[in-house]
């Protein structure tokens, strides 16, 4: 018997009951159908990854708020006297430490999944938190702090390739996208634009390129593992670049973009669409549902912003939610529509 959740079992229901009624399946059938699932009362493997992920979440705020917080810094180096090689050093150690004994349960308690990427994320923060404090104690006043942060981007493509951990390929991919953007902001001297691109658009170079890097990856016998998160991670920094350019322009500072009507910047808006419609349609062609699924939705993204960017000042607010309730209601009818006679295809 299959367990389900509690609103599948009642869309099955539904439709066991129609086609009884339709006189599509007898009794004795409908029965069957009816005893080979059972729905859930509680989603208690759902309830279990939630927990972690705010769990994990206050993890990652109390660990910033401690390393932002100049007074409470203050206050534990009054009180404890510790080096920032020092805390390095034990942050290393207990990552390590993590580490191992998360990659054993792995092995060990594989059923326990939540669990086990709990300790792994917890060893990432630590490490993060080692190569912080190794920085400051090693700070000279360059502000060339980009440099630690490409060392973690090592040092988690390390230990990802030799766990096999897509948590890790992650931050790995999420660490290089921020030192490019450090590293690019320093050899710039922090001014709006880096040979001529602002962040926007420096990042819409960089989501393509790691986008078409990761089918090298694919090609790589001992990488194809993390094709699916470089793709997906790849096409996320390329359309939410996109559009962020089609609202902001290749503008430099905010003061500067203020200055301009957001009807100025159409070419943008028309040029991230086409990026999502090619994406649709080579998801269609190839069927790739990824890049269907950001393509159609980065396209909606897009539609609205610019339905909010014209005529938020112009109509009535009444007139404004009207149109956007209507168009929602009429997106939802149809994807429901769609929903239910793929569902019942299955």
């Amino acid at each position: 018997m299959k367990k389900i959740d509690q609103e599948k079992g009642e869309f099955l229901e539904e439709i066991i009951k129609y086609w009884e009624e339709e006189n599509l399946l007898n009794e004795a059938t409908a029965n069957k159908l009816r005893q080979s699932y059972e729905a859930k009362v509680f989603d208690w493997r759902r309830l279990a990854q939630y927990s972690f992920w705010v769990a994990m979440a206050c993890g990652v705020i109390s660990l910033g708020a401690l390393l932002i917080d100049k007074t409470l810094l203050n206050y534990i180096q009054k009180l404890y006297n510790t080096p920032n090689s020092l805390i390095s050093l034990f942050s290393a150690l207990a990552a390590i430490g993590l580490f191992i004994l998360g990659f054993k349960r792995k092995k060990t308690k594989p059923q326990q999944i939540f669990s086990n990427e709990a300790l792994v994320f917890t060893a990432v923060m630590l490490t993060a938190n080692a190569i912080a404090y190794f920085g400051k104690s090693l700070n000279n006043g360059s502000n060339h702090f980009s440099i630690l942060i490409l060392l973690s981007v090592v040092i988690y493509a390390g230990l990802a390739y030799l766990f096999k951990s897509r948590l890790i390929w992650v931050f790995t991919l999420l660490s290089f996208g921020a030192w490019f953007g450090t590293e690019t902001g320093y050899l710039s001297r922090w001014s709006g634009y880096f040979i001529g691109l602002n962040y926007p658009l420096r990042f819409v170079l960089f989501g393509f390129i790691l986008t078409a890097a990761s089918y090298l990856l694919k090609q790589k016998k001992n990488l194809q593992y993390f094709f699916p998160t470089t793709y997906v991670c790849g096409m996320a920094y390329l359309f939410i670049s996109l559009w962020l350019l089609s609202v902001f322009g290749n503008f430099g500072t905010l003061e500067s973009w203020y200055t301009v009507k957001q009807i100025s910047l159409f070419y943008w808006a028309i040029i991230s669409a086409i990026v999502c419609v090619v994406s649709i349609f080579v998801g269609l062609k190839y069927h790739d549902e990824v890049a269907r699924e950001v393509g159609i939705t980065f396209l909606f993204i897009n539609l609205y912003s610019r339905y909010f960017e014209y005529f938020w000042d112009s109509w009535h607010k009444a007139l404004f939610f009207s149109v956007l309730a209507i168009s929602f209601w009429l997106i939802g009818r149809k994807a429901e529509k769609i929903w239910n006679v793929e569902f019942t295809k299955k």
